[in-house]
């Protein structure tokens, strides 16, 4: 939840005083950065020293309040090119040292200046390094920025946040996704039709896709077997999108019914998540998650190590070191994160079906997993037709 008022650029400038509350009582004090007034949120940070832009849009951080590590921001502006959605949808940003004055050629208007259209309240001019080590410590939590001339007393502020609902049980992707069906045609030659399910669905997605030949029609995430069966697709897609899996027994049931057909399915992110549900397996809540555009994941089936893109603060719960048995044939953990062991990737062994945790479409870099496409377009090129379409 976002309250905020824009003010004057004088204003703006002028040093407004702002602080971040963390719900174990840490404050931190700063200036008043993009819109004024109060936001509330859980309190994640992103080491990507780019790709600012890509992850204010992404809808994968609904209600999320995103601590930016690299200590200068805004350097490159902002431009109509590079948004993953048509909207920011962070629900407030923390940076240290912001950029007095944008410099790209692209640049339309600075970044301070878009988180003002937008209504997003932020706060910089504190010490991101310390409050990246604190979430570290005691994992992501809820958290709201809170800016303007005067403010409330600190205990009244951690009071306040603490009221708010924790990501934890939290159902989010049917806000974030699109209530109208589109299509995003192929590039070149149509080689086949893909059905995208969009839980929060990133703009560079279908993009990919299309450059392969792809013809993808997104539809909601309220959509049916039958909806998803009316446009006969030769694959399945299950995107990222925000909050608890735990809660999408909705898209978990439309899974298991293309599942059930074998049709080719691919799923990143959320998708990687909800195949993990279909399949048996638990999911879980991370301490601070993995966000930025530097983690290392390994395939296990090349045996490369991957540079990676992430977004996440769930994983799922399957056994790193064995195949397991599902409702749909033999499993197995397809990628796994260098750092900390977590789940990165899934892979059916007796039909054509999987998916990773992690981003490769990464529009913002890097660009090591961008095969997973092919793998994607390979599988619908060999699967057998029967049972796939209506």
């Amino acid at each position: 939840m976002t309250t905020s008022k824009q003010g004057t650029a004088s204003q703006r400038k002028g040093a407004l005083p702002a602080v971040l509350v963390l719900e174990d009582g840490r404050i931190f004090r700063g200036r008043a950065y993009g819109a004024t007034g109060e936001t509330f949120g859980e309190a994640v940070f992103s080491t990507g020293m780019t790709g600012y832009q890509e992850t204010l849009t992404d809808p994968s951080y609904d209600r999320q309040i995103v601590v930016a590590t690299a200590p200068q921001i805004g350097n490159t502006g902002w431009n109509d090119e590079d948004d993953e959605s048509a909207r920011i949808w962070v629900s407030g940003y923390v940076v240290r040292d912001p950029a007095r004055i944008p410099s790209n050629w692209r640049a339309a208007r600075s970044l301070d200046d878009e988180l003002v259209a937008q209504g997003i309240v932020g706060i910089s001019g504190i010490d991101t390094r310390a409050l990246t080590r604190h979430l570290r410590e005691r994992g992501s939590m809820r958290s709201g920025i809170f800016s303007g001339e005067t403010l409330p007393s600190d205990a009244e502020l951690v009071e306040r946040v603490t009221a708010q609902p924790s990501m934890k049980g939290l159902s989010l992707y049917e806000e974030v996704a699109t209530k109208e069906a589109y299509v995003v045609p192929a590039v070149g030659e149509k080689r086949f039709t893909v059905a995208a399910i969009d839980l929060g669905i990133k703009g560079m997605t279908p993009h990919r896709m299309a450059e392969r030949g792809i013809e993808v029609h997104v539809l909601p995430a309220t959509a049916t077997e039958e909806d998803v069966y009316a446009i006969s697709p030769d694959g399945v897609f299950f995107s990222n999108g925000p909050g608890d899996p735990a809660t999408a027994d909705g898209p978990v049931a439309l899974m298991t019914a293309v599942l059930k057909r074998r049709t080719p399915l691919f799923g990143i992110c959320f998708g990687n998540q909800i195949l993990g549900r279909a399949l048996g397996f638990g999911t879980y809540k991370l301490k601070y998650g993995h966000r930025g555009i530097n983690q290392p994941v390994q395939d296990r089936t090349t045996g490369k190590v991957e540079v990676t893109a992430h977004n996440h603060g769930f994983a799922v719960d399957a056994p790193l070191d064995q195949v397991s048995d599902t409702p749909f044939g033999r499993a197995k953990v397809s990628h796994v994160c260098l750092n900390d062991n977590v789940v990165e990737g899934l892979q059916l062994l007796d039909q054509p079906a999987f998916s990773v945790q992690y981003h490769p479409e990464a529009a913002a870099g890097p660009h090591d997993a961008a095969y997973l496409f092919d793998r994607f377009t390979s599988l619908m090129n060999t699967a057998p037709m029967e049972g796939q379409r209506a």
